[in-house]
């Protein structure tokens, strides 16, 4: 078996959902890949880009476009600007309480202005206009107001990532997002999938809190983002990530 064909569906997330579950949202373009630009920033190079593959890349995106490249620790050619570099971390379900909670309720296109405004107030990370098709999301109110919400995003076969997760911060402390994770991860092993996350290395406070729900650490991994440079007459030579 090749070492490709051995890799695990979680190593490259991005590429299994939109050749999987996901495959209806696919945008391609040679072996590349990408969710529409309004549902998800994520895109998904082969395991083993080429030349090929980064020209079908810039093609996707159009020159100038910055283009996240989750995980990749690979070569990045020459001419390609890195804007975004930080470490991240990986975690699986390895014996989360996950129950359905009472006061949670499921989010819709209605709640979309809602969401997106929490979003923007507490940064969980990338939400757009159709985000919310990737999966459940579910929210919790307080006196009609959205204050807490978390959802499903990238869907490699039998496994659904958990994203999304954020808290209003009039009402922190008061174990939402907990709550929220746990009602989630309930919905996500109900259809007989395994809930997992990812968040930065840094973010120690996530960390924690995810080891204490039961989260394991499976892997590390990487958040990048580089931006497709203007087309040139002669091809240029990759140059290292690090």
């Amino acid at each position: 078996m090749s070492a490709a064909a051995s890799r695990h569906v979680l190593d490259n997330p991005a590429l299994a959902s939109l050749t999987g579950p996901h495959a209806r949202f696919a945008e391609r373009r040679g072996r590349v890949l990408r969710y529409p630009v309004d549902v998800s920033p994520w895109l998904a190079l082969p395991d083993d880009p080429d030349a090929d593959d980064w020209a079908d890349l810039a093609a996707l995106a159009g020159p100038g476009s910055e283009v996240p490249l989750p995980g990749y620790r690979g070569e990045i050619p020459e001419g390609w600007e890195i804007t975004f570099r930080a470490e991240g971390v990986q975690f699986v379900d390895d014996g989360l309480a996950a129950a359905p909670d009472p006061e949670a309720i499921r989010l819709g296109p209605a709640d979309v202005p809602e969401m997106l405004d929490l979003v923007a107030r507490t940064q969980p990370g990338p939400f757009e206009n159709r985000t919310i098709e990737l999966g459940t999301y579910l929210g919790i109110r307080r006196d009609g107001a959205l204050v807490a919400m978390a959802g499903e995003r990238l869907h490699p076969p039998g496994w659904t990532e958990i994203s999304a997760v954020c808290t209003d911060p009039a009402v922190r402390g008061e174990g939402l997002a907990t709550r929220l994770i746990l009602a989630v991860a309930h919905g996500i092993r109900e259809r007989g999938e395994t809930p997992f996350l990812h968040t930065g290395a840094a973010n120690t406070n996530a960390i924690r809190l995810y080891e204490s729900l039961g989260f394991r650490l499976r892997r590390r991994t990487a958040f990048l983002a580089a931006r497709v440079p203007e087309p040139e007459t002669e091809p240029r030579e990759a140059v290292a990530v690090s």
